[in-house]
């Protein structure tokens, strides 16, 4: 039985940030969660609960007491806007490590993104690969990592991770769209031929190689790690798999990309995209890395393919679904809003 800590999860709310705490609850942990929204899962009464911005230190500080250690996991995503970015993901992070260590905490567990390796020329991607950020939302990224490093060499351990783009229970945003033409019994567009290559992860695999940087050795966890699938095929193949689980039998039809991004960008222009310019542009790309580094450091070993990922975050959303019909937003904890898809679901 691994020793009783105090963890804190900034954005505890977030769909990661409910994941963990579920599962660091059912390893006899504490938890403590600091989110800028309410904490509205069954689990409230088992967590101690602040409401806060990661930006103000005060409230960052009366949620620090007692903390050993930090999953850093709050960020403003690509659909805020530039300056919420900018602030809550490069000074946010700077104001949670500062408080960090000024309490003493064991470690600083930051989750990065595999967006700060911009669009790649080459796969898979390693660590050590450039980092070239795209957007506000990369570039912030790639500045919230850097301050990482500085702590780091102050002597706090600080691992970080850039997962792949993670799903699974409680997650909606952007795969809302696909899972709700693939319940309506549609079949769904996509960019391209869909034979590239791109790697998700179950959040549940992303908990376990977290926990493992919050409890192996600290010299060992003090670096920077991706995590991925290890099991993946061909974009097409994989998403056809939900469908197929719906029954309905329809198929994912490719489309060109040209005109389809094209659409995209003026759809977008008016505000009635769905999509941002980072899932669009790189949809039809391969996108995938290295996960050797965790695999070899960590001893960690992701449990679902890509296929058993998306269709157990579908079945979830089925099972859940009346919760939050007519709900949108701009988290992954609510779905996008589909904007012109909603007339396009006809012809499906």
């Amino acid at each position: 039985m691994e020793e009783r800590k105090r963890f804190m999860i900034t954005g505890g709310a977030g769909f990661l940030g409910i994941n963990m705490a579920r599962y660091l609850l059912a390893r006899g942990h504490e938890v403590v969660s600091l989110d800028i929204v309410d904490f509205d899962y069954p689990e409230r009464d088992q967590v101690i609960i602040h409401k806060g911005d990661i930006r103000d230190r005060a409230a960052v500080d009366k949620a620090m007491e007692g903390v050993n250690v930090v999953i850093h996991t709050a960020a403003a995503l690509p659909l805020y806007k530039p300056e919420d970015i900018f602030s809550t993901d490069i000074d946010g992070t700077r104001t949670v490590i500062e408080s960090a260590k000024a309490h003493g905490a064991d470690r600083f567990i930051h989750i990065s993104s595999t967006a700060v390796y911009g669009v790649p020329d080459h796969h898979p991607l390693f660590e050590t690969d450039p980092m070239i950020g795209v957007g506000p939302y990369g570039k912030a990224k790639i500045q919230a990592e850097q301050i990482c490093e500085s702590y780091r060499s102050q002597g706090l351990c600080v691992p970080i991770i850039r997962p792949k783009s993670f799903i699974g229970p409680e997650r909606l945003g952007v795969f809302a769209l696909f899972y709700d033409w693939a319940k309506d019994g549609k079949g769904f567009p996509m960019i391209g031929s869909g034979n590239n290559r791109y790697q998700l992860l179950d959040v549940e695999d992303l908990c376990d190689a977290i926990y493992l940087c919050a409890t192996l050795d600290r010299d060992k966890v003090n670096t920077t790690f991706n995590v991925g699938a290890k099991e993946f095929t061909t974009m097409r193949e994989d998403y056809q798999a939900v469908l197929d689980h719906a029954g309905f039998g329809k198929k994912i039809r490719p489309f060109p990309v040209a005109p389809v991004i094209f659409a995209l960008r003026i759809l977008e222009a008016l505000k009635l995209s769905p999509l941002y310019p980072w899932v669009y542009e790189t949809a039809s790309k391969d996108s995938f890395v290295s996960i050797d580094k965790a695999q070899e450091v960590l001893g960690w070993e992701p449990k679902y393919s890509n296929k058993q990922a998306l269709v157990r975050n579908y079945q979830w959303y089925l099972d859940n679904v009346s919760q939050f019909e007519g709900k949108t937003g701009v988290s992954h904890r609510v779905p996008w809003s589909q904007g012109a898809l909603r007339l396009a679901k006809i012809f499906f």
